[in-house]
């Protein structure tokens, strides 16, 4: 059964992403990315033109801006434990699914100029998100926000390291699972907002 342009196309991005988050952008010939995919190199020219843009296109597909935005929308109900847990939980199945795109990012995004700022647009908008929601929270009386930019760095940071830490290498830390840790990360974030806004309402009374 011949194959549509569209199928043929995403065979071809499926088989570049997994050939080169593992051998690296200059470890991997465009035959190989086209005898993986069972197609021929002719037709991988003839849909990307140059490996660059086939690596390009593949990029691309990292886009979780989006996602983040649809559950702050939909998803938030104003209770910080149950929201950062929701937050926490849809970063790490995101980050996980793409994690063979991050690895080709991280390592080979120096090919296509200007890319590394377009993948930076995704985590800075999260951080937006995050330091919206903290500053409505605070307005709503939930917590204390003494600084929502730093507070929704710091959580988004933690999330990111506990992703990186296990990027390439697997479970650095046995016993210590992603829920594990998600579960006391949120706990120790809420106890801390939770307490800095108790101590701001004691000083006032005693002002």
């Amino acid at each position: 059964m011949r194959q549509t342009k569209q199928e043929s196309a995403e065979k071809l991005l499926l088989a570049a992403i997994d050939l080169i988050s593992e051998k690296g952008y200059h470890g991997v010939t465009t035959e190989e990315i086209a005898s993986s995919a069972d197609l021929s190199e002719k037709t991988l020219f003839r849909h990307f033109g140059s490996k660059q843009n086939l690596l390009e296109a593949a990029l691309e597909r990292f886009q979780y801006a989006e996602e983040m935005r649809v559950l702050f929308n939909e998803q938030i109900v104003w209770e910080l434990e149950v929201d950062l847990l929701a937050i926490s939980k849809k970063y790490h199945d995101i980050m996980n699914r793409d994690r063979k795109l991050i690895l080709i990012a991280l390592k080979d995004e120096v090919h296509i100029p200007g890319f590394k700022e377009r993948r930076l647009q995704h985590p800075r908008q999260l951080l937006t998100f995050l330091t919206d929601y903290f500053n409505t929270m605070s307005e709503k009386g939930k917590i204390a926000c003494t600084n929502p930019t730093m507070q929704a760095f710091t959580f988004m940071m933690a999330q990111y390291g506990t992703f990186i830490n296990d990027l390439e290498a697997g479970n650095n830390y046995p016993g210590i699972s992603l829920d594990q840790f998600i579960q006391e990360n949120v706990k120790i974030f809420v106890r801390s907002l939770t307490l800095s806004k108790t101590n701001c309402e004691k000083e006032l009374k005693e002002q």
